[in-house]
């Protein structure tokens, strides 16, 4: 075909004016025609550059809460404060742990809570785990409320402490934060504070009520 001298002679002068920008091209051949494919290394060094640059740009506090978002623990690290880093991780290993008892609990009362309730005449031979338990057992005159009761115990338990892990995972974040920025304030030898008492109007009453001020300055030389 004539068309393909043409599309050749486009594709080189194509690659001679990619050459100084030092951008990738491939060249892909699918009949008699053919389809140049371009890859920039400038798109992917602009996309490097920009994650490095607002990871640079987060600062101390930025920094450390980022670095606990990914590992608890890290942030505490990052700001010098080794200490709490074994704190960190001994309630995060006794929350586990609460969640997985109280899981195991739930899930052993309310498989002999659905087997229970759920058993007819022709197999009455299948018990479940309480069955003869003195408390939970089917004898009993209460055994099969105490299996529903333990059974919402155990679940509220469990979704309780799930809730406090994901708070405690937020507070161990929000500590590296705070933490950073307390490590930039001003703690050099012209930072001064001066508590003094003082009287505070109430709206509500439309009188006064006793107090302390604080206030912190720099000392002038």
């Amino acid at each position: 075909m004539r068309l393909a001298p043409g599309i050749a002679l486009f594709v080189v002068l194509l690659f001679t004016q990619l050459l100084p920008t030092q951008a990738r091209a491939q060249v892909v051949t699918s009949g008699p025609d053919s389809v140049l494919v371009l890859t920039s290394e400038a798109d992917t060094a602009q996309q490097k550059q920009f994650f490095l640059s607002g990871f640079k740009n987060l600062g101390r506090p930025g920094r450390a809460a980022l670095f606990s978002a990914v590992i608890p623990g890290a942030g505490q690290v990052y700001n010098g404060a080794w200490w709490k880093v074994p704190i960190i991780y001994a309630a995060g290993g006794a929350l586990g742990y609460f969640i997985i008892d109280n899981n195991n609990k739930y899930q052993d009362f309310r498989a002999a809570l659905n087997l229970r309730t759920g058993q007819s005449d022709q197999f009455i031979e299948i018990q479940d785990a309480y069955y003869d338990d003195p408390v939970y057992g089917a004898n009993t005159q209460r055994g099969t409320q105490n299996l529903r009761y333990s059974r919402d115990f155990y679940r509220r338990n469990r979704d309780l402490t799930i809730i406090l892990s994901v708070l405690a995972y937020g507070m161990q974040i929000a500590e590296a934060y705070v933490h950073g920025h307390l490590r930039e304030f001003d703690v050099s030898d012209n930072l001064s504070m001066r508590v003094q008492p003082d009287v505070f109007r109430t709206p509500a009453t439309n009188g006064v009520t006793p107090g302390l001020t604080l206030t912190l300055y720099t000392r002038t030389k």
